[in-house]
């Protein structure tokens, strides 16, 4: 009987897929670029799923006009746009990760005697999930829902350091989009900046910053990956020492990995690559 039903809607999913074949590839293009760690070119798409490639490029102008789709021009190639994040977001991020994170954070932060964060990417700004703050701690968090600018926060920098540069590069094609607030100190103003920022990051395994966005609070932060190695959120642990010497923050940035590679494990499976080392 269990095979039988199976068949039947397998069978339901073949018959509305035939009726609106245009939906059904759409949906089939964003999956294959969610499992993708780079974007690709549109010949690699139209091979991969066996379609035409006039429709592949149809559908990809559809879809990129509406935000789903980031194409990068000087390379040929094909990415998941921003609004195809922020919609996965609102179901598998958010909920899920505040669900699950908020145990494990009010432990973090009753292990390293400071606040801890969690935030998600949205659009170019850091959205922050919620806050478990320590005993005898200021609030980071003014409210629930709090945005600032990625490319100036430990957290932002943390899950762009994550991504692959081409979707970096396709959030910040201009200098217009290093806007940042008047009371940040030291703005990064320029995509080279950012990089080499990034590329530092990605070496030492965790993100810092003081005082860039808020003054007085500093920031040590952790991505926390997906099955297919996507960053989806940051753990984040904040301080109002100004002076931090470097292999306290390595320590502390080691606990923040162990509490990210736990909320990764617990949403996502036993993934072994899941936060950088």
């Amino acid at each position: 009987m269990a095979e039988e039903t199976s068949g039947n809607s397998a069978g339901s999913r073949r018959t509305v897929a035939s009726k609106v074949p245009s939906a059904h590839n759409t949906l089939r293009i964003l999956q294959l670029l969610a499992a993708k760690k780079a974007p690709i070119p549109a010949s690699r798409i139209a091979d991969e799923l066996g379609l035409p490639r006039s429709s592949i490029y149809d559908l990809l102008g559809v879809m990129e006009a509406q935000g789903f789709v980031t194409h990068l021009p000087s390379q040929g190639r094909y990415g998941l746009g921003v609004d195809a994040r922020e919609v996965s977001s609102a179901y598998s991020q958010d909920e899920p990760l505040s669900r699950v994170g908020r145990p494990l954070l009010a432990r973090l932060a009753q292990a390293t005697g400071k606040s801890a964060h969690l935030s998600v990417l949205h659009g170019r700004d850091i959205r922050y999930l919620f806050e478990e703050p320590a005993k005898s701690q200021p609030s980071f968090i003014s409210a629930v829902g709090m945005r600032l600018p990625s490319h100036l926060t430990a957290t932002g920098r943390a899950i762009l350091a994550a991504a692959p540069r081409a979707h970096v590069r396709a959030l910040y094609p201009n200098a217009a989009a290093f806007a940042a607030p008047q009371q940040a100190s030291l703005p990064i103003t320029k995509y080279q900046t950012l990089s080499s920022e990034l590329n530092l990051v990605s070496q030492r395994g965790y993100a810092a910053e003081y005082g860039r966005t808020i003054p007085g609070f500093g920031s040590i932060a952790v991505a926390v990956k997906d099955q297919h190695g996507w960053p989806t959120a940051a753990i984040a642990v904040t301080y109002v020492e100004e002076s931090f010497p470097v292999p306290l923050q390595q320590a502390l940035a080691e606990t923040i990995k162990r509490t990210a590679f736990e909320l990764s494990r617990r949403i996502h499976g036993p993934w072994p690559t899941l936060v950088a080392s």
